[in-house]
């Protein structure tokens, strides 16, 4: 984490980064990244759901909490917890392009290759994995196991 933070810092220094920050998931990911962070951010939340109750994506995808800070003309990156279809990335990227940014890129906690359908750019990726419904640091079953202190898959 403490190499992504300073990537991250490198990349962006002097530049005005906005973290948008995927709900709920990705949200103990942000936390211990951003104390990896040296250069100054502005935080923001966004969500959308797709998964409901089940480990398959329904492939409709809501929006259920919306950004409050102005992101025209921003370097804005997304912080997601895995990448698995890639249906709400690609989504969420559409919709915040329409915000007028200057730059829009991807970090996720795990790139999780296995059923991707859409194509979506990985900027900065902690894991790549290959397979199975993974839970805990953030990542929920049914709203459940976010707690878990580490990633587990998930046995159904």
């Amino acid at each position: 984490m403490a190499s992504l933070g300073k990537q991250i810092s490198d990349d962006y220094r002097g530049k005005e980064l906005v973290l948008v920050c995927v709900l709920k998931g990705a949200f103990v990911f942000l936390s211990d990244l951003i104390r990896h962070i040296t250069i100054p951010i502005k935080i923001d939340f966004i969500r959308a759901a797709s998964y409901g109750d089940g480990v398959e994506t329904s492939g409709n995808i809501r929006m259920t909490k919306d950004v409050e800070i102005d992101l025209k003309g921003k370097d804005v990156l997304l912080i997601e917890d895995i990448i698995d279809t890639g249906l709400t990335v690609s989504h969420l990227m559409d919709y915040l392009a329409s915000f007028g940014l200057k730059s829009l890129k991807v970090c996720t906690l795990l790139d999780k290759r296995e059923r991707r359908q859409a194509e979506v750019p990985v900027d900065y990726a902690c894991h790549v994995v290959e397979q199975g419904f993974l839970v805990g640091y953030g990542l929920d079953y049914a709203e459940d196991y976010r707690h878990l202190p580490e990633i587990y898959h998930l046995k159904l």
